[in-house]
C-alpha cells in the first residue's frame, strides 16, 4: 500500500493523476476500508461501482481511513459521503478518520448539501387542527395580497409617477405597445373562441326549443346571453390566461434580475414604469375585444341557426333588434374596464412577489392566472346580482 507522499510522487509522473484505490480488510468483525490515490472528477468513475457494491452488501461496522488520500474534489467527497450516508441509514456504524484539514472542510460541506437534498419530508397525517391553521394562513395571505393590490391601484390612479417632480409624465409609446400586444395580438384567438361558443349555444338552444316549436326564440337566448354575460366573461378569461400570465412573467423576471430595484435606485417608480402602462392598455383593449367577441359570437350563432334551423340572417337580425336594447349591450360593456383592472392588478402583484428562482416564477404565474380567472367570475356574478337588484 502506497503512502500519501509516494502516491503524490507516483501521480506526478502520470499526468498528475493517481488512480483511486479501495483496500478492504476484515478485522474483529469490522470492515477496515483504506482509501488512497486521487479522488477527483477525472478518476472516481473507476471506484464508483465497487463503492456502491460495498454499500449494498455491507451491514456491519465500517472504519474508513483517509490518511493515504491524494487529491480530492467535490466528486470524490460526494462518493464518500454517499457511502457513509447509505450505511448509516441502514443502521451501520461508520467512522471516518485520517482526513486532512482541507478534506474535512470539503467532506463537511458536501455532507450538509447532501443532507438538504436527500432530506425526506415526514409522512403527512390527517389533522383537524391543521385544516384550521391552513385556513388561517390562507386568509392572512389573502389580506396581504389585497393590501398590496390596493396600494398598487392607488399608486396607479395617482398618476404615472415616472420620476419625482414629474407626475404628469406618461409614456404613450409604452401604452401603445402594450395595447398592440394585449389587444390586437389577441383578436384572432378571441374572435375564433367567441364564434365557436356562440355557434354551440345556438345549436344546443335550437335543438332543445325544437321540441316546443319555438326555435325562433334561440335568437333571444343567444342575444341576451352573449351581450350581457358570455362575450365579456369569455374575453376576460382569455385575457387573464394570455396577458395576465405575461404581465406576471415579465415583471417577475425583472424582479429576479433586480431590474425593479434598479428602477428605484435611479429615482423611478416601478409602479409607474411597469404597472401603469399595462393597466391602461388593458382598460383600452379589453372593452374593444369584448365588442369584437360579441359580434363574433353573434355571427357564429347566426350561421348556425341559418343552416341548422333555417332562420335567415335577416330574420335573425330583425328578431334581435326587437329583443335587444342599449341597456343589454352596455350591461356587458360596463364590466370590461373593471375586469381589466382586476387582471392587471393581480398579474402585477404576483409578479412583484417573485423570488430569485425559476420555480418561484412558475408558481407565481400559475397563481396569477388562477386568481385572476376566479376573481373575474366572482365579479361577474356580483354584477349580475347588482343588475337584478336595480332592474337593469
Amino acid at each position: 500500500m502506497l503512502t500519501k507522499d509516494e502516491a503524490e510522487a507516483s501521480g506526478a509522473g502520470n499526468g498528475g493523476n493517481t488512480a483511486p484505490r479501495l483496500d478492504a480488510q476484515e478485522r474483529d468483525g469490522q470492515l477496515m476500508l483504506a482509501l488512497s490515490g486521487d479522488w477527483t472528477t477525472r478518476t472516481v468513475s473507476t471506484v464508483d461501482a465497487e463503492l456502491r457494491r460495498l454499500a449494498e452488501e455491507r451491514r456491519g461496522g465500517v472504519h474508513v481511513d483517509l490518511s493515504r488520500l491524494g487529491r480530492i474534489d467535490t466528486a470524490g467527497a460526494w462518493l464518500i459521503e454517499r457511502f457513509v450516508a447509505k450505511l448509516s441509514a441502514e443502521g451501520g456504524h461508520v467512522t471516518v478518520e485520517g482526513a486532512d484539514a482541507s478534506a474535512q472542510v470539503l467532506l463537511s460541506a458536501v455532507g450538509r448539501a447532501a443532507g438538504e437534498v436527500m432530506q425526506v419530508s415526514p409522512r403527512r397525517r390527517w389533522d383537524p387542527l391543521g385544516i384550521v391553521v391552513g385556513l388561517g394562513k390562507t386568509m392572512y395571505a389573502a389580506r396581504d395580497d389585497f393590501l398590496m393590490a390596493m396600494h398598487m391601484l392607488g399608486a396607479t390612479i395617482r398618476g404615472a409617477q415616472m420620476k419625482e417632480g414629474r407626475g404628469h409624465a406618461v409614456n404613450v409609446a409604452s401604452i401603445a405597445t402594450h395595447i398592440d400586444r394585449m389587444g390586437i395580438g389577441a383578436i384572432p384567438v378571441v374572435v375564433l373562441m367567441s364564434a365557436i361558443v356562440g355557434a354551440i349555444v345556438a345549436q344546443q338552444g335550437a335543438f332543445q326549443l325544437r321540441y316546443f316549436g319555438a326555435e325562433i326564440f334561440v335568437v333571444d337566448l343567444v342575444g341576451i346571453l352573449v351581450w350581457r354575460e358570455l362575450g365579456v366573461l369569455l374575453t376576460a378569461i382569455m385575457i387573464a390566461g394570455r396577458s395576465g400570465s405575461a404581465i406576471t412573467a415579465e415583471i417577475g423576471s425583472m424582479k429576479m434580475r433586480e431590474e425593479v430595484d434598479a428602477l428605484t435606485v435611479i429615482g423611478l417608480n416601478p409602479v409607474g414604469v411597469l404597472v401603469f402602462p399595462r393597466l391602461i392598455a388593458l382598460m383600452v383593449a379589453l372593452p374593444c375585444l369584448t365588442v369584437a367577441a360579441n359580434f363574433a359570437a353573434i355571427g357564429g350563432a347566426m350561421l348556425t341557426t341559418w343552416f341548422y334551423s333555417g332562420i335567415s340572417p335577416q330574420a335573425f337580425v330583425d328578431r334581435m333588434r326587437d329583443t335587444i336594447d342599449l341597456s343589454t349591450i352596455f350591461a356587458g360593456l360596463i364590466k370590461a374596464p373593471f375586469m381589466a383592472i382586476i387582471i392587471g392588478i393581480v398579474g402585477s402583484v404576483e409578479g412583484m412577489q417573485v423570488g430569485g428562482s425559476a420555480e418561484s416564477l412558475g408558481k407565481q404565474v400559475t397563481k396569477s392566472v388562477v386568481k385572476a380567472i376566479f376573481i373575474v367570475i366572482v365579479v361577474d356574478g356580483l354584477f349580475a346580482m347588482f343588475y337584478a337588484a336595480i332592474d337593469f
